[in-house]
This record gives structure tokens, C-alpha cells and sequence, in this order.
């Protein structure tokens, strides 16, 4: 098999390939490209063990010579090695593993229920993703694979199970409901696949994960792929993986020479109208806008529709066969534009994409390179613009010191310009309670403004409590009006009254009148409305002369006081 050239300005592909065997990656073939690979001879397909239906099913796609992380890894599947593998997202990692999977399993045919290789993804995109990959790569082989992922019919799903899979490709969440129902085992699974272990951590399916390996047969291959080899991930590695063969593959943190760059500084409440204003300027032709949330995806999108753009969104509370025809409408151009979520996105492979708009910057830095890296493929040109505020300084800088260069600076005509020294102010009045933003003391604002009326929110709540208290104590009843009770219950029919002693009906309510009472003249009352001991002292030490003189026939306790008085 020929190899195809080499050159810095064509990649290698001569298709738009799918994301598990994109030769140019996502971000240039410069970015996967090292130093030693360069020098070295040129390695391809068929230098790797693979069998002849895989290759030639790679040869009418355009395919011949593998990236970094397939080079290296197929061989070690092949021999039947546990592979710890580190590479992001668009180095060609899905092919590294459904390659060398299709020769795998091409020797011997599955049973029904009962799947012999399982590969685990964080998302239904990502799933889908895979699929097509092996539909594409092992059209030549009689396997056929299942995909388990939440919105679809599960009644469907079973009913492929039934009939026998080779390669299932599941959700962790949706695998767990078919197993529990009975319409699953996962005794003869010779092949365990997880993939995107990062996103799995950070969705919260690592649970899922132990409880799913723990239904599998101890003697078998495990693929463990992650973007990032964080502490947690490594000791989920340790814990599935038998003697492992780690492969690296250095992070693709460096951009396209196709890709043009443009960094806008926009108020926060211009961002919508910014980013309107920039897709009737430039010359888009479909454009992947994102989002850092999903429910800023949704209000973009209802604003974009509203000021009569084609467009639609993708974020993962959408039923699938919405999301299916969302997707199927932004590839057949019906909409150009297409806002989403760094999840929901992950897996979809456009080609010929024209724009990335940044409508958040991203909170990841290497999440940037993901972004931009889908326009500027196939040796296409494409532009890459992100919105940003006074408050993404920190990040915008992650992002240029991680691709090692700035983001061009420009501005949205039209739009008051806007600096990141605005950030700088707001940080100056924090204080240590992190009180950025709030509006300051009343005081303050009536000084600076000449004590010109101010109406302030904080102001308005404080005056608020303070009047509260007050109008409760005028509130309180008089003692004529507690009077008027007793005389109805008094004028009533006898059998209705109340003929209990008179001290136990009207005690409670002459305490508490007597409470009051005292209170209103700033005596001090104890628990239960009386006066405590002590005060009584202190209080009539003044003329106990007048009064303890008088009575010889006190008690011991009144001649101390007399005493004490003198």
C-alpha cells in the first residue's frame, strides 16, 4: 500500500474522516507529529498486523498512515495487552482500538444476550460516534454490533441483544437498566473498553463503572483511554487494568495554521447583540456556537431564532431522535448554525465547517483547542471568534499561555469598547468577604453624591426591619381592649361559660397584661413575668429606712436588708 505525501498544508485524509481516524487530527497534522516520527520511516496501516477486510475498507476511505496513538497502540492490542492510554480527543484515538477490535472478534461469532466486548462512553454523541466507526471500518466482516444509550426504545435494544452482538457500545446508565431487566449478560465479554475515563469522573459514572466490571469475567483485555491522567484516574486504572501498556500522546495544544483567530471584549449584557452583529459580518457559511451551560444554550438559542437566524441547539436533556434531527439538518445545511454545550458536542464531525464562535469562553484551556479544532480540517481555512468579558481574564490567559501565543484582539463595530481594566476596578472594591459587586453603604452614597437622595436596595431592606419592630409594638392591644373579651364570654349563656375558678381563668392573661405593664415602664421581668430576686434588692435599698423601721415582726432576711440599707 502507497503511502499518500506528507506536506505541512495537506493533510494526509482525503475525506472529512470521522473523529476516531482523522490522519490530520483536529488541530493540524503538525500537532501530532513529533520530532522522532518525523525523522523515522514512514509507518502505515499495513505495517501494523491489521487484517485485509480492515484495510481495505481503510484504503476506500483514504486512509493509510496511522497517527501517533494508533501507531503505537494497535500493534498491543493485537497481543492481546491491557492499554493505558492518555490522548485527547481528535488524535485519532476511537480508531486505535475499533481497529485492532474488528480482527479480534472476526474469528468466532456471539451469542444471544450475551456480547463479547463491551465499550463504555460518557455520552450518547460519543456512542454514536463509535458505531459509525465500526460500520465504516468492518463493512468487509460479518459482525454486527448494538448500541444502548437512553432515549431510545429499550424494547428495541433488547430485541437486537436477543439476537446476538459482537460489540456492544453503551451509556453506563442505560447498560445497567437492560442488565437489571434480564435482557443482558456480560459473562463472555473478551474485550472491556472505557473510554474517556476524565468525562466519566466528571459526570459522575465512576459508581456505575465499578459495579459494570465487576459483572464481567476476570480474564479479560481492558482499554482504558482518558484525556487527563489525574490522581482518581489512575487509581481507577490501576483497579481495572492487568500489566498495562501505557501510551502517551502529548496534548494537542498548539492550533491549525488554517484556523484564524479573533478575540472580541464585550460588556456582558452586549454579548448576544455582539454575536449578532459578528455572524451578519462574516461570511458563514454553518457554525458551531458554544455554550458553557446548557441553559445558556437554550436562551441563545430562542434569541437566535427570534432575531430570524437558522439555527438549532444540542445539549443532552433533548430526547435522541431530536437531537438525531438536529444533527441531521445542521449536516445537510437546513441550519447553519448550531449551539451547543462542550458535552453535547463531543463526537460530532462536521466537515467543511466554516465558524466556531466562543459565545463562553471555556473554563478549560485545553477545551479551547477541542473548540476551534473542528473548523480549519481538510486544508480548509476557518475562523474561530470568542466572546469575552472583563471577568474571563484569567481564563483568556490560561488559554494563550497553553497554545503558546495571544489571542489577536478585535471589536465589534457598533459596540462601546470595552477594557480589562474594568475587571481590575471591580476587583480593587472587594473586600475580604468577596463582596464583589455590591452596592456600597448608604453612607458612602449620600457623601459622594452630596447627599443627594439615594434609593438603594440594601438601604430600603434595613429601614424595613427597623420599622418592623415598631409597628409591632404599637400593635399591641390596650389593657381596655383585653378587657372586652371577658365581658362577651361573661354575657353568654351560663352553660357555655367557663366555671372554673375565676384566678385560673383570667391567671394567664393578668400575667401577661402585668408583663406588659412592667415592661412599658422599664421594670425588668424575669421567666414568668416575675422580678428577679437580686433586682428587688437593688431596687428598694433607697427607702427600705422608711419602710423596714416601721415592721419589727419582718423576717430575718428584711432586718439584713435594713441593715444593708443603713
Amino acid at each position: 500500500m502507497q503511502a499518500l505525501p506528507e506536506t505541512p498544508s495537506e493533510p494526509v485524509s482525503v475525506n472529512p474522516p470521522a473523529e476516531g481516524v482523522d490522519l490530520s487530527a483536529s488541530h493540524g497534522q503538525e500537532d501530532v507529529v513529533g520530532p522522532d516520527e518525523a525523522s523515522a520511516a514512514v509507518t502505515t496501516f499495513a505495517d501494523l498486523g491489521l487484517s485485509e477486510p480492515v484495510l481495505q475498507a481503510l484504503t476506500e476511505k483514504g486512509y493509510s498512515i496511522p497517527t501517533p496513538i494508533q501507531e503505537q497502540a494497535i500493534p498491543i492490542v493485537l497481543m492481546g495487552r491491557d492499554v493505558l492510554g492518555c490522548a485527547q480527543t481528535g488524535t485519532g484515538k476511537t480508531a486505535s482500538f475499533t481497529l485492532p477490535m474488528l480482527d479480534i472478534l472476526s474469528g468466532s461469532r456471539a451469542r444471544a444476550r450475551m456480547p463479547r466486548s463491551l465499550i463504555l462512553e460518557p455520552t450518547r454523541e460519543l456512542a454514536l460516534q463509535v458505531a459509525e466507526n465500526f460500520v465504516q471500518y468492518g463493512k468487509h466482516l460479518k459482525l454486527t454490533h448494538a448500541l444502548l444509550i437512553g432515549g431510545e426504545s429499550m424494547g428495541e435494544q433488547r430485541d437486537v441483544l436477543t439476537r446476538g452482538v459482537d460489540v456492544l457500545i453503551a451509556t453506563p446508565g442505560r447498560l445497567i437498566d437492560i442488565f437489571e431487566r434480564g435482557g443482558l449478560l456480560l459473562s463472555d465479554v473478551r474485550v472491556l473498553v472505557i473510554d474517556e475515563a476524565d468525562r466519566m469522573l466528571d459526570m459522575g459514572f465512576i459508581p456505575d463503572i465499578e459495579r459494570i466490571v465487576a459483572m464481567l469475567p476476570p480474564l479479560r483485555q481492558t482499554l482504558f483511554f482518558s484525556a487527563t491522567m489525574a490522581p482518581e484516574i489512575k487509581r481507577l486504572a490501576d483497579a481495572f487494568l492487568s500489566n498495562p501498556k501505557e501510551i502517551s500522546v502529548s496534548k494537542p495544544a498548539s492550533v491549525s495554521k488554517m484556523i484564524t483567530e479573533g478575540l472580541f471584549l464585550v460588556a456582558t449584557h452586549d454579548k448576544r447583540e455582539a454575536l449578532r452583529r459578528l455572524i451578519r459580518t462574516e461570511d458563514v457559511q454553518n457554525a458551531l456556537v458554544f455554550c458553557n451551560r446548557k441553559r445558556d444554550v437554550d436562551i441563545l438559542y430562542k434569541s437566535l431564532v427570534r432575531h430570524k437566524f437558522s439555527a438549532g441547539m444540542l445539549h443532552g436533556d433533548m430526547p435522541q431522535s431530536a437531537r438525531f434531527a438536529t444533527l441531521e439538518s445542521f449536516k445537510a445545511g437546513a441550519i447553519r448554525l448550531l449551539v451547543c454545550s462542550d458535552v453535547a458536542a463531543r463526537g460530532i464531525d462536521i466537515g467543511g465547517l466554516s465558524h466556531v464562535f466562543n459565545f463562553d469562553v471555556p473554563h478549560h484551556a485545553e477545551d479551547y483547542v477541542h473548540r476551534i479544532g473542528r473548523t480549519g480540517r481538510a486544508g480548509l481555512e476557518g475562523r474561530a471568534l470568542t466572546l469575552a468579558t472583563p471577568e474571563d481574564r484569567l481564563a483568556v490567559e490560561a488559554i494563550e499561555k497553553l497554545t503558546g501565543h495571544a489571542i489577536p484582539p478585535l471589536s465589534v463595530e457598533g459596540l462601546d469598547p470595552v477594557d480589562w481594566a474594568e475587571d481590575d476596578k471591580r476587583g480593587r472594591r472587594r473586600g475580604r468577604g468577596g463582596s464583589a459587586g455590591r452596592p456600597a453603604p448608604v453612607r458612602e452614597v449620600a457623601k459622594r453624591r452630596d447627599a443627594t437622595p439615594v434609593v438603594d436596595v440594601e438601604a430600603v431592606e434595613a429601614s424595613a426591619e427597623t420599622v418592623a419592630p415598631r409597628q409591632r409594638s404599637e400593635q399591641r392591644p390596650s389593657r381596655n381592649a383585653d378587657r372586652s373579651p371577658r365581658r362577651e364570654r361573661d354575657a353568654g349563656p351560663r352553660r357555655e361559660r367557663d366555671d372554673g375558678p375565676r384566678r385560673e381563668r383570667d391567671g394567664a392573661s393578668r400575667r401577661g397584661r402585668d408583663v406588659e405593664d412592667r415592661e412599658e415602664r422599664g421594670v425588668v421581668v424575669g421567666f414568668g413575668g416575675d422580678v428577679p430576686a437580686f433586682m428587688q434588692i437593688t431596687r428598694r435599698t433607697r427607702d427600705a429606712r422608711v419602710d423596714l423601721s416601721s415592721h419589727d415582726d419582718e423576717t430575718s432576711t428584711d432586718s439584713e436588708d435594713t441593715e444593708i440599707a443603713a
